[in-house]
Formats: structure tokens, sequence, C-alpha cells
């Protein structure tokens, strides 16, 4: 689909090229197709269908330009492939449906470019991960004497229909829960600029452990903190937008739901002596989504809480406080309320009111912040509900 430079009119694709870059993700798996007959019976297998054009050719079927073409195979991901015969009818009809979507209007050419990115992204990773996950059964044959064409094929073709199927009924499940959030939108640019609570957790000192573990025994303790964090965060309401190895980052819509989070991380995670210690840093305020992931001074001041909080802690901001505050989760001060609670001891009125409370939340020292100033960081902790005396 895509084309050389002498087609294209330059590397950087588009009318600028800073607008449509070239994807730092490029899976050059098509760079120079292969004449590997077992590589070319999978191809066919997986994409259901036989090599009939070249980029300039799959461009001209699909009546698009060559030069539209170009930035959509790269937005996917995929590098040049000059003019070798290496495209399908399937590749035809993406072109063909996403350059119908601008030319109905639904979506600009920028959008459509950007739809493009977005997907190529996030299924080269699934991608990936499937391939290393079944690594192990396609080069290791349950039998002795077989080859290992006799045990790929056949497990490809076995598993591509049930993957497909999951593939397409999670997406759709993830589409109808991200629709739900915007239109329970206050306004449109609240869809765009929200208002969430975002939590960074980090594995302290796995720097460290790089050093001292195996390569396997450090991929086993990454798997388990990604899966344990994946599923705390999925379980309590929470939104994973993306693991970085030893980091997790989530996102939440109120306050209560990600200091829960934040909380279970550290308790699930202390119990479990094959861990490092853990330290969370939370922040509320407005974010911006783009594809998928959050940008703004909320990330960013979450990511610096994480950087300084103690170890097995969570530290959140001030807006974090406030709104949990706002909400009831926390009381707005720990002095007041025993105050509180004392008078209402000697009034001798029952003190249940402070039992409601989910969280506490103590000050800490002001600090200064690269980047965003001084801070009050507060310290987050559960709270215990008291029994009367």
């Amino acid at each position: 689909m895509t084309v050389d430079d002498a087609n294209s009119g330059g590397s950087g694709s588009g009318p600028s090229g800073a607008e449509y870059p070239t994807p730092h993700h490029v899976v050059d798996h098509t760079a120079e197709p292969t004449d590997d007959p077992l590589a070319i019976r999978l191809e066919q297998l997986i994409l259901g269908a036989e090599r009939r054009y070249t980029p300039f050719q799959a461009a001209r079927t699909a009546g698009v330009s060559m030069d539209l073409a170009s930035r959509f195979w790269r937005a996917m991901g995929f590098a040049d492939i000059g003019q070798a015969k290496a495209l399908t009818e399937a590749d035809v009809l993406a072109l063909r449906r996403l350059a119908g979507l601008v030319e109905a209007g639904l979506l600009s050419e920028p959008m459509a470019v950007q739809v493009a990115r977005s997907t190529g992204q996030t299924t080269a990773r699934l991608a990936e991960w499937q391939i290393d996950s079944f690594l192990e059964g396609l080069t290791e044959p349950p039998e002795p004497g077989m080859t290992r064409t006799e045990v790929t094929y056949p497990l490809v073709e076995l598993l591509l229909p049930e993957l497909q199927e999951f593939l397409v009924y999670v997406w759709r499940r993830q589409l109808a829960a991200a629709t739900g959030r915007v239109v329970q939108a206050a306004d449109d640019e609240e869809m765009v600029d929200r208002r969430l609570a975002v939590g960074f957790a980090d594995l302290v000192g796995f720097t460290r452990l790089t050093r001292r573990l195996e390569e396997e025994e450090l991929g086993e303790l990454v798997e388990a903190f990604e899966t344990t964090s994946a599923d705390l965060v999925a379980a309590h309401g929470g939104r994973l937008i993306k693991t970085l190895g030893d980091e997790v980052l989530y996102a939440a819509d109120d306050a209560g739901t990600a200091a829960e989070i934040a909380l279970r991380l550290i308790e699930t995670l202390t119990h479990d002596e094959t861990m490092p210690a853990l330290r969370v840093g939370i922040a509320f305020g407005t974010v911006t989504t783009r594809m998928g992931d959050v940008f703004g001074t909320t990330v960013n001041l979450a990511s610096r809480l994480t950087s300084i909080a103690p170890k097995d802690a969570v530290l959140v901001d001030g807006a974090f406080a406030e709104e949990l505050a706002r909400t009831g989760e926390a009381p707005v001060s720990e002095a007041r309320l025993a105050e509180e609670a004392a008078r209402a001891e000697k009034e001798g009125e029952t003190a249940a009111a402070p039992a409601k409370y989910r969280f506490a939340l103590q000050p800490m020292w002001q600090r200064p912040v690269r980047g965003l100033g001084v801070i009050e960081p507060w310290l987050l902790t559960r709270r215990e509900p008291r029994i009367p005396g």
C-alpha cells in the first residue's frame, strides 16, 4: 500500500513531514517480502488472501492517491516495501474503507490517519505478545520427529478464528464502556479534557533487581506485577492506561476509586515475598486524553509524587485530598474530627460519623518539585473504623 520515496513525494508523508511522521513502532516484517515457503503459507492463512498487488496497484484499485495510501500504511506501523507485489485484497479493502470515511465526511483526513496509527500501535503490541506467549508451542514439537513446519501451521490454524472472535468481543466491550463514559460527560469540552484521578505505581529498586536477577526471573516478576496491577485496577473500577515494566499508570473517574486501588495494590504486593516495595503517587485534575493515553500537568504531578513517595506508601496532591473530603471519603481534618468526637462524647451523643470515612489524609512537608514548583503532598492511608469505648 505504501510507496517508495520517489513515488510518495518524500519521507515525511503528508503536507509537511512533521504532520505525519513515520511512527517509532514500525514493524519491518514487510520491508523485504520473504520467499520462505512456510512464512508465505502462514501469511496467506492469517490474511486469508494471496499477494496480488504492488503498492501502486493497491492504491489505484482502491481509488485513492499514492500519498494517502502511504500515510495510512506508515501510520499502521508498516515499513515501506518499494514496489514489491506483497499486498492483498484485504489491504485494498482496508484502504478503501478508511478513504471512504474521509470522503463521506465522517472523519477528517488527519483523524483517519490517527485511527490507523492508534489501531496499529495497539494491535502490534498485542500480536507481539501473543507470538511471544505461543513461541514455545511454535518451536518445540510435542512429539519427536515433528518438524517446526508441521507444528506451526496447524497451531495457527486452530488459534486464529478463536483469537479473532475474542478480539472483536473484547473490543466491542471496551468500546461500549468508553462510549458510556463519553455520553455522560457534562459538555463537549469535558469529553476531551476531563477531570480524572491519575495514579502511578512504581516498584522500588527495580534497576538493582535487573542486575541481580536472571532474565527469566525478571520477566516472571514483571509479568506478575503487571497482571496483579491490571486485575486490581479493573476489579475496583479503574482503567489501566499502560504498563512500563516496573511501573503502571491508571486512571479513575473519582478520587475514592483511585485511592482504593492504590491501597489495594500496596496491601496485595506487601504480602508477596517475591515482590519489592511499591510506591504510589496520585493527582486529581484536568487530563487530556489522546489515543488511549493521558497527558497534562495532572499526569506529570502524579509521576513526581510517585518518585518522592516512601516505600509502600501513597502520596496524593492537594486537589486529590480536597476531592476526597468533598465526596465524604476522608475527613477534612483529623484534628477537627477528634475534637468533634470528644465534644459528642462529652455531650452524651454517639459519635458514629467517623466510621463512614474510608481514608485518612496526613499533610506532609511542602517541597519543590522539578517543573511544578512547590507542592504539599498528603500521605493517604486506610482509616480504621473506631470502635466505641
